[in-house]
Protein backbone atom coordinates (compact mmCIF):
# COMPACT_ATOMS: atom_id res chain seq x y z
CA UNK A 1 0.00 0.00 0.00
CA UNK A 2 2.68 2.68 1.05
CA UNK A 3 4.72 2.01 -2.41
CA UNK A 4 2.00 2.37 -4.06
CA UNK A 5 0.97 5.48 -2.94
CA UNK A 6 5.10 6.41 -3.17
CA UNK A 7 4.50 6.11 -6.86
CA UNK A 8 1.31 7.66 -7.14
CA UNK A 9 2.99 10.51 -4.81
CA UNK A 10 5.67 10.83 -7.88
CA UNK A 11 3.41 10.76 -10.36
CA UNK A 12 1.38 13.73 -9.58
CA UNK A 13 5.21 15.41 -8.54
CA UNK A 14 6.37 14.70 -11.91
CA UNK A 15 3.19 16.45 -13.18
CA UNK A 16 3.74 19.05 -11.38
CA UNK A 17 6.87 19.86 -11.88
CA UNK A 18 6.88 18.88 -15.78
CA UNK A 19 3.82 21.43 -16.50
CA UNK A 20 3.92 24.94 -17.67
CA UNK A 21 1.96 27.46 -15.16
CA UNK A 22 1.16 30.01 -17.72
CA UNK A 23 4.43 30.63 -19.49
CA UNK A 24 6.86 29.61 -16.17
CA UNK A 25 8.08 26.33 -14.77
CA UNK A 26 9.11 26.17 -10.61
CA UNK A 27 12.98 25.41 -10.83
CA UNK A 28 14.90 25.23 -7.57
CA UNK A 29 18.70 25.17 -9.58
CA UNK A 30 20.29 28.59 -9.73
CA UNK A 31 20.21 28.52 -13.18
CA UNK A 32 17.82 26.39 -14.32
CA UNK A 33 19.89 23.23 -14.48
CA UNK A 34 16.85 20.92 -13.17
CA UNK A 35 14.88 21.94 -16.03
CA UNK A 36 17.08 20.90 -18.52
CA UNK A 37 18.15 17.64 -16.72
CA UNK A 38 14.49 17.07 -16.41
CA UNK A 39 14.48 17.40 -20.32
CA UNK A 40 17.00 14.78 -20.69
CA UNK A 41 15.49 12.31 -18.37
CA UNK A 42 11.82 12.53 -19.51
CA UNK A 43 9.44 10.61 -17.63
CA UNK A 44 11.99 8.58 -15.78
CA UNK A 45 10.59 8.75 -12.06
CA UNK A 46 13.29 6.61 -10.90
CA UNK A 47 17.11 7.10 -10.81
CA UNK A 48 20.63 7.74 -8.74
CA UNK A 49 22.24 10.94 -9.00
CA UNK A 50 25.27 12.21 -6.81
CA UNK A 51 25.57 15.68 -5.72
CA UNK A 52 28.91 17.05 -5.30
CA UNK A 53 28.92 20.79 -3.33
CA UNK A 54 25.42 19.91 -3.29
CA UNK A 55 24.88 23.18 -0.71
CA UNK A 56 21.40 23.00 0.47
CA UNK A 57 18.24 20.67 -0.30
CA UNK A 58 16.45 23.18 -2.15
CA UNK A 59 18.35 26.62 -2.48
CA UNK A 60 20.63 25.96 -5.85
CA UNK A 61 19.28 22.49 -5.67
CA UNK A 62 20.33 20.94 -9.36
CA UNK A 63 18.90 17.71 -7.93
CA UNK A 64 15.73 18.93 -5.75
CA UNK A 65 13.14 17.82 -8.47
CA UNK A 66 14.60 14.53 -9.19
CA UNK A 67 14.31 13.63 -5.63
CA UNK A 68 10.76 14.87 -5.45
CA UNK A 69 10.07 12.62 -8.45
CA UNK A 70 11.17 9.58 -6.08
CA UNK A 71 14.90 9.49 -7.32
CA UNK A 72 17.69 9.29 -4.63
CA UNK A 73 21.12 9.80 -4.14
CA UNK A 74 24.46 11.17 -2.66
CA UNK A 75 24.53 14.52 -1.88
CA UNK A 76 28.42 15.95 -0.69
CA UNK A 77 29.31 18.81 0.69
CA UNK A 78 32.33 20.11 3.15
CA UNK A 79 30.49 22.81 4.75
CA UNK A 80 30.76 22.02 8.50
CA UNK A 81 26.49 21.36 9.73
CA UNK A 82 25.28 21.16 6.37
CA UNK A 83 23.74 17.73 6.36
CA UNK A 84 21.56 18.68 8.94
CA UNK A 85 19.07 20.35 6.75
CA UNK A 86 19.66 17.03 4.22
CA UNK A 87 19.12 14.89 6.79
CA UNK A 88 15.33 16.40 7.44
CA UNK A 89 14.35 16.75 4.11
CA UNK A 90 15.93 14.36 2.48
CA UNK A 91 15.53 10.87 4.19
CA UNK A 92 15.94 8.78 1.32
CA UNK A 93 19.25 10.09 0.43
CA UNK A 94 22.99 9.37 1.94
CA UNK A 95 23.59 12.73 3.42
CA UNK A 96 27.67 13.09 3.48
CA UNK A 97 29.60 16.04 5.28
CA UNK A 98 33.23 15.82 3.49
CA UNK A 99 35.25 17.09 0.99
CA UNK A 100 36.01 14.93 -2.46
CA UNK A 101 40.25 15.39 -3.25
CA UNK A 102 42.06 13.63 -5.17
CA UNK A 103 44.23 12.04 -1.57
CA UNK A 104 42.62 11.44 1.41
CA UNK A 105 44.05 13.97 3.63
CA UNK A 106 42.60 17.81 5.62
CA UNK A 107 42.64 20.93 3.79
CA UNK A 108 41.58 24.20 4.59
CA UNK A 109 38.15 24.90 3.52
CA UNK A 110 37.14 28.85 3.54
CA UNK A 111 33.75 29.72 4.38
CA UNK A 112 31.62 32.64 3.32
CA UNK A 113 28.99 34.59 4.90
CA UNK A 114 27.25 33.31 1.51
CA UNK A 115 27.21 29.40 1.61
CA UNK A 116 27.12 28.77 -1.88
CA UNK A 117 30.67 30.42 -2.13
CA UNK A 118 32.31 28.01 0.31
CA UNK A 119 35.88 26.33 -1.32
CA UNK A 120 38.78 25.02 -0.97
CA UNK A 121 40.61 27.11 -3.35
CA UNK A 122 42.44 29.63 -1.48
CA UNK A 123 43.33 32.15 -4.51
CA UNK A 124 39.35 31.90 -5.17
CA UNK A 125 38.41 32.06 -1.61
CA UNK A 126 40.31 35.40 -1.66
CA UNK A 127 39.49 36.89 -5.02
CA UNK A 128 35.92 36.84 -3.68
CA UNK A 129 36.38 38.49 -0.31
CA UNK A 130 35.11 41.50 -1.20
CA UNK A 131 31.98 43.31 0.03
CA UNK A 132 29.12 41.92 0.53
CA UNK A 133 30.56 38.80 0.52
CA UNK A 134 33.52 37.84 3.02
CA UNK A 135 35.24 34.97 4.74
CA UNK A 136 33.98 34.04 8.00
CA UNK A 137 36.09 31.44 8.67
CA UNK A 138 38.73 28.93 7.49
CA UNK A 139 38.05 25.47 8.57
CA UNK A 140 40.44 22.09 8.71
CA UNK A 141 37.96 19.34 6.33
CA UNK A 142 38.78 15.39 6.02
CA UNK A 143 38.57 14.94 2.37
CA UNK A 144 38.87 11.89 0.13
CA UNK A 145 38.15 10.70 -3.38
CA UNK A 146 35.07 10.33 -5.08
CA UNK A 147 35.67 6.44 -6.19
CA UNK A 148 36.26 5.92 -2.54
CA UNK A 149 32.90 7.65 -1.06
CA UNK A 150 30.84 5.50 -3.57
CA UNK A 151 32.77 2.65 -3.03
CA UNK A 152 31.75 2.73 0.25
CA UNK A 153 28.07 3.08 -0.05
CA UNK A 154 27.48 0.14 -3.02
CA UNK A 155 25.93 2.20 -5.28
CA UNK A 156 27.53 1.30 -8.72
CA UNK A 157 26.35 2.72 -12.06
CA UNK A 158 24.85 6.20 -11.70
CA UNK A 159 22.47 8.15 -14.06
CA UNK A 160 23.28 11.77 -12.85
CA UNK A 161 26.77 13.80 -11.89
CA UNK A 162 26.58 17.20 -10.60
CA UNK A 163 29.25 19.40 -9.48
CA UNK A 164 29.92 22.50 -7.84
CA UNK A 165 33.13 22.65 -6.12
CA UNK A 166 34.08 26.00 -6.77
CA UNK A 167 37.14 25.91 -8.81
CA UNK A 168 37.50 21.61 -7.82
CA UNK A 169 35.14 20.54 -10.49
CA UNK A 170 38.15 18.77 -12.65
CA UNK A 171 40.09 17.42 -9.31
CA UNK A 172 36.67 15.89 -8.25
CA UNK A 173 35.69 14.58 -12.17
CA UNK A 174 39.54 12.78 -12.03
CA UNK A 175 38.94 10.93 -8.43
CA UNK A 176 35.72 8.87 -10.01
CA UNK A 177 35.94 5.51 -11.08
CA UNK A 178 34.77 5.50 -14.32
CA UNK A 179 34.86 1.92 -14.98
CA UNK A 180 32.22 1.09 -12.09
CA UNK A 181 29.99 4.53 -11.63
CA UNK A 182 29.72 5.90 -15.29
CA UNK A 183 27.39 8.44 -15.18
CA UNK A 184 24.96 8.82 -17.84
CA UNK A 185 25.08 12.64 -17.32
CA UNK A 186 27.64 14.81 -15.82
CA UNK A 187 27.09 18.05 -15.12
CA UNK A 188 29.92 20.63 -13.94
CA UNK A 189 30.76 24.07 -13.26
CA UNK A 190 32.63 25.96 -15.89
CA UNK A 191 33.04 30.03 -16.18
CA UNK A 192 34.20 30.23 -19.59
CA UNK A 193 31.44 32.24 -21.78
CA UNK A 194 33.10 31.36 -24.96
CA UNK A 195 31.93 28.04 -26.54
CA UNK A 196 34.45 27.82 -28.45
CA UNK A 197 36.97 28.10 -25.02
CA UNK A 198 34.42 25.78 -23.42
CA UNK A 199 35.27 22.79 -26.02
CA UNK A 200 38.63 23.14 -26.02
CA UNK A 201 39.16 23.08 -22.31
CA UNK A 202 41.02 20.65 -20.31
CA UNK A 203 37.90 19.32 -18.81
CA UNK A 204 35.78 19.39 -22.00
CA UNK A 205 38.65 17.31 -24.02
CA UNK A 206 39.02 15.02 -20.56
CA UNK A 207 35.19 14.51 -21.09
CA UNK A 208 35.22 13.61 -24.68
CA UNK A 209 38.00 11.05 -24.46
CA UNK A 210 36.14 9.59 -21.71
CA UNK A 211 33.20 9.06 -24.12
CA UNK A 212 30.88 12.09 -23.56
CA UNK A 213 29.84 15.22 -25.30
CA UNK A 214 28.99 18.26 -24.34
CA UNK A 215 24.87 18.94 -25.15
CA UNK A 216 23.74 22.03 -23.12
CA UNK A 217 25.02 25.09 -21.00
CA UNK A 218 23.70 27.45 -18.76
CA UNK A 219 25.64 30.23 -17.74
CA UNK A 220 27.95 28.35 -15.47
CA UNK A 221 27.17 25.05 -16.20
CA UNK A 222 28.01 22.62 -18.89
CA UNK A 223 25.73 19.49 -19.44
CA UNK A 224 28.28 16.52 -20.61
CA UNK A 225 26.04 13.21 -22.04
CA UNK A 226 27.54 9.60 -22.38
CA UNK A 227 27.66 8.84 -26.21
CA UNK A 228 25.50 6.11 -27.23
Amino acid sequence: MLDRLDRLRAAFTWLRDALALGHTRRSFAQEGEDLILARIFGEQAKGIYVDVGAHHPRRFSNTHMLYRRGWRGVNIDATPGSMRLFRRQRPRDINLEVGVAATSDVRDFYVFNEPALNTFDAERAKSLDRAPYRIEAVRKVACQPLAEILRTHSLGRIDLLTIDAEGYDDEVLSTLDWETSRPRVVLTEQFSRDLSTLLGSTTATRMQTRGYRVIAKTFNSVFYVERE
